[in-house]
């Protein structure tokens, strides 16, 4: 392999490694929240609306059960506002 495409493939591994660890960054409020507790998520329903509402709040999807059971299980993280509209039977 020549010396020029071998530092060409270098310069490309080293940009996507640092894609990779970049894009997985959390702000020093996220790291902090996160090490406060014991676990990831309060419970399996805790894990649930995490996995399937959007980290910045758009196209929530959120259930009645969802709603009781955050304050009933102290789930943590950044509190969504929902309008009623985006609440659903379960």
């Amino acid at each position: 392999m020549r010396a020029g495409k071998r530092v060409g493939m270098v310069a490309i591994l080293i940009t996507l490694a640092a894609a990779v660890v970049l894009s997985g960054c959390a702000t020093s409020e996220e790291w902090a929240e996160w090490k406060a507790h014991s676990t990831h998520f309060a419970s399996d329903q805790h894990m649930g609306f995490s996995m399937r509402n959007n980290k910045d709040g758009s196209n929530l999807r959120v259930t009645r059960s969802d709603m009781a059971a955050a304050p009933r299980e102290n789930w943590w993280g950044k509190a969504l506002t929902v309008s009623p509209n985006q609440i659903f039977q379960d």
